[in-house]
């Protein structure tokens, strides 16, 4: 599977100085967290790399070759993206939701088939919304419907997967089970590169964090290089500490 470059890329947010250059290099098997205030470019950043939104400056390869270069199809075969917020257009249910993943594998006039019920079926029940297939998608909760849009992705089943706060609306179970499932993915060579609110999601499941600063500055590396309260206070303007046993790290606000 191939991986998500970007050379020299600002993302353009009007108003704003251009601020750090971004050269990124996500390789399969790694697991990016995006971390930031709010409006500091998270969402832009995503859909940038989509091919949703122009860059200021710089460009975003897949695989060596440029998104310019890309047909819809083609892109969306290796790339798919979760919105952090949806509105959903026409009824549909969960089971028909889901199957919209398989559409840029299926050529014009041609219709889903067997084995494209049992991927999109597995990726719902993997989410723990299978029993849901048959409920209209504006009927269900936000969690469910947030887990509904992750399984759809699964369904796609790209080789870069991009998510906007994939754990917005999931109680502590459901999101846990997001990040296992997406660190199963990793572990088969997906690529994931996600926006993130939660220091402590970061600091668990992440391979890699890429830091944005409200003025454009941006700095990337290793969670473990990255994720120190010194940088993350500048971060968020919030003084924090940083609890650690053997196993995890936890970063906690202070009150005063």
């Amino acid at each position: 599977m191939s991986g998500l470059s970007t050379s020299e890329l600002i993302i353009d947010i009007p108003g704003r100085p251009d601020g750090s250059a971004l050269n990124l290099q996500v390789a399969p098997g790694e697991i990016w967290g995006v971390l930031g205030p709010n409006g500091a470019g998270k969402t832009t950043l995503l859909h940038t790399l989509a091919g949703l939104k122009p860059p200021r400056q710089g460009g975003v390869e897949l695989g060596g070759v440029s998104l310019g270069r890309m047909n819809r199809r083609a892109l969306a075969q290796k790339l798919g993206l979760v919105f952090q917020d949806r509105l959903e257009s026409f009824p549909a249910t969960v089971l028909e939701t889901a199957l919209i993943g398989r559409h840029p594998w299926l050529s014009l006039w041609e219709s889903e088939q067997g084995e494209d019920f049992a991927r999109a079926e597995a990726a719902l029940s993997e989410l723990d919304v299978g029993h849901l297939g048959s409920r209209l998608l504006s009927t269900l909760s936000g969690g469910e419907r947030q887990r509904v849009a992750i399984a759809t992705l699964m369904t796609q089943d790209p080789g870069i997967w991009l998510l906007d706060e994939p754990t917005n609306h999931l109680d502590l179970h459901h999101q846990v089970r997001v990040m296992r499932m997406l660190r199963s993915q990793a572990r088969v060579g997906k690529a994931v590169f996600m926006c993130l609110h939660d220091l402590n999601l970061a600091a668990r499941w992440c391979s890699h964090v890429l830091l944005l600063y409200p003025d454009g500055q941006a700095c990337w590396g290793t969670t473990d290089t990255m994720m120190v309260c010194s940088a993350l206070e500048r971060l968020y303007n919030q003084t924090l500490i940083e609890l650690s046993d053997q196993q995890f790290r936890l970063f906690v606000p202070t009150t005063d």
